[in-house]
Protein backbone atom coordinates (compact mmCIF):
# COMPACT_ATOMS: atom_id res chain seq x y z
CA UNK A 1 0.00 0.00 0.00
CA UNK A 2 2.82 2.14 0.89
CA UNK A 3 3.85 2.16 -2.92
CA UNK A 4 1.05 3.32 -4.04
CA UNK A 5 1.06 6.41 -2.31
CA UNK A 6 4.94 6.95 -3.13
CA UNK A 7 4.09 6.69 -6.83
CA UNK A 8 0.99 8.53 -7.56
CA UNK A 9 0.94 10.57 -10.60
CA UNK A 10 -2.98 12.17 -11.68
CA UNK A 11 -3.73 13.39 -15.04
CA UNK A 12 -6.56 15.11 -15.84
CA UNK A 13 -7.54 17.06 -19.34
CA UNK A 14 -9.81 19.64 -20.63
CA UNK A 15 -10.59 20.08 -24.55
CA UNK A 16 -11.47 22.64 -27.11
CA UNK A 17 -12.66 22.32 -30.52
CA UNK A 18 -10.70 24.53 -33.01
CA UNK A 19 -13.82 25.50 -35.73
CA UNK A 20 -11.18 27.66 -37.73
CA UNK A 21 -8.45 25.16 -38.04
CA UNK A 22 -11.20 22.37 -39.22
CA UNK A 23 -12.53 21.77 -42.18
CA UNK A 24 -16.21 19.52 -41.31
CA UNK A 25 -16.57 19.39 -45.26
CA UNK A 26 -13.47 17.15 -45.31
CA UNK A 27 -14.26 15.55 -42.47
CA UNK A 28 -11.34 17.23 -40.43
CA UNK A 29 -11.97 18.40 -37.11
CA UNK A 30 -9.16 19.34 -35.11
CA UNK A 31 -9.33 19.64 -30.99
CA UNK A 32 -6.68 20.76 -28.78
CA UNK A 33 -6.16 19.70 -24.94
CA UNK A 34 -5.05 20.85 -22.28
CA UNK A 35 -3.11 17.67 -19.81
CA UNK A 36 -2.59 19.03 -15.98
CA UNK A 37 -0.14 16.39 -14.58
CA UNK A 38 -0.26 16.29 -10.52
CA UNK A 39 2.17 14.17 -8.75
CA UNK A 40 0.69 13.53 -5.69
CA UNK A 41 2.58 10.83 -3.98
CA UNK A 42 5.83 11.79 -1.70
CA UNK A 43 9.01 10.90 -4.26
CA UNK A 44 9.83 12.82 -7.21
CA UNK A 45 8.88 11.42 -10.67
CA UNK A 46 9.94 12.47 -14.26
CA UNK A 47 7.71 11.73 -17.29
CA UNK A 48 10.02 10.20 -19.95
CA UNK A 49 7.59 9.09 -22.15
CA UNK A 50 3.54 9.09 -23.62
CA UNK A 51 1.75 6.51 -25.11
CA UNK A 52 -2.25 7.79 -26.44
CA UNK A 53 -5.24 5.68 -27.70
CA UNK A 54 -6.68 8.18 -29.82
CA UNK A 55 -10.02 6.38 -31.35
CA UNK A 56 -12.70 8.13 -33.34
CA UNK A 57 -16.45 7.63 -34.12
CA UNK A 58 -15.59 5.17 -37.08
CA UNK A 59 -13.56 2.84 -34.34
CA UNK A 60 -11.01 3.95 -36.16
CA UNK A 61 -7.65 3.99 -33.43
CA UNK A 62 -4.50 5.72 -33.90
CA UNK A 63 -1.92 4.93 -31.50
CA UNK A 64 1.00 8.01 -30.65
CA UNK A 65 4.04 7.18 -28.50
CA UNK A 66 6.95 9.13 -28.18
CA UNK A 67 9.54 10.82 -25.91
CA UNK A 68 8.45 13.90 -23.41
CA UNK A 69 5.89 16.05 -24.02
CA UNK A 70 5.50 19.20 -25.92
CA UNK A 71 9.23 18.63 -26.00
CA UNK A 72 9.89 18.31 -22.56
CA UNK A 73 10.21 15.45 -19.78
CA UNK A 74 9.41 17.48 -16.74
CA UNK A 75 10.54 16.81 -13.19
CA UNK A 76 7.72 16.55 -10.19
CA UNK A 77 8.20 16.71 -7.12
CA UNK A 78 5.80 16.07 -4.55
CA UNK A 79 2.74 18.16 -4.50
CA UNK A 80 3.91 20.04 -8.03
CA UNK A 81 2.04 20.31 -10.86
CA UNK A 82 2.59 20.27 -15.06
CA UNK A 83 0.45 21.57 -17.25
CA UNK A 84 0.68 21.69 -21.03
CA UNK A 85 -1.47 22.26 -24.49
CA UNK A 86 -1.58 20.15 -27.47
CA UNK A 87 -3.45 19.13 -29.95
CA UNK A 88 -5.44 16.44 -32.33
CA UNK A 89 -7.36 15.91 -35.61
CA UNK A 90 -10.16 12.88 -36.24
CA UNK A 91 -12.12 12.34 -39.11
CA UNK A 92 -15.00 12.52 -37.09
CA UNK A 93 -16.58 15.20 -35.07
CA UNK A 94 -16.88 13.03 -31.98
CA UNK A 95 -13.75 10.71 -30.53
CA UNK A 96 -11.61 10.00 -27.46
CA UNK A 97 -8.74 9.66 -26.27
CA UNK A 98 -6.82 7.91 -23.15
CA UNK A 99 -3.31 6.45 -22.72
CA UNK A 100 -0.26 6.35 -19.97
CA UNK A 101 2.88 8.28 -19.32
CA UNK A 102 5.98 7.14 -18.45
CA UNK A 103 7.48 7.36 -15.20
CA UNK A 104 10.51 7.25 -13.43
CA UNK A 105 11.15 7.86 -9.84
CA UNK A 106 13.94 9.30 -7.96
CA UNK A 107 14.69 5.96 -6.49
CA UNK A 108 14.48 4.62 -9.92
CA UNK A 109 11.48 2.67 -10.08
CA UNK A 110 9.49 2.99 -13.70
CA UNK A 111 5.97 3.37 -13.44
CA UNK A 112 3.01 4.41 -15.61
CA UNK A 113 0.67 7.32 -14.83
CA UNK A 114 -2.54 6.13 -16.69
CA UNK A 115 -4.10 8.95 -18.73
CA UNK A 116 -8.25 8.71 -17.98
CA UNK A 117 -10.13 8.96 -21.28
CA UNK A 118 -11.56 11.79 -22.10
CA UNK A 119 -13.93 12.69 -25.17
CA UNK A 120 -13.61 15.40 -28.08
CA UNK A 121 -16.25 16.53 -29.15
CA UNK A 122 -17.64 19.73 -31.62
CA UNK A 123 -20.08 21.83 -29.64
CA UNK A 124 -24.20 20.55 -29.93
CA UNK A 125 -23.30 17.20 -31.60
CA UNK A 126 -23.14 15.25 -28.10
CA UNK A 127 -25.92 16.59 -25.47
Amino acid sequence: MESAKKYDVGVSAKTQYLADQSDEAKDRFVFSYTVTIHNSGNMPAQLISRHWIITDSHNQVQEVRGLGVVGAQPLLKPGEKFEYTSGTALATPVGTMSGSYQMVAEDGTQFDAPIPEFTLSVPRVLH
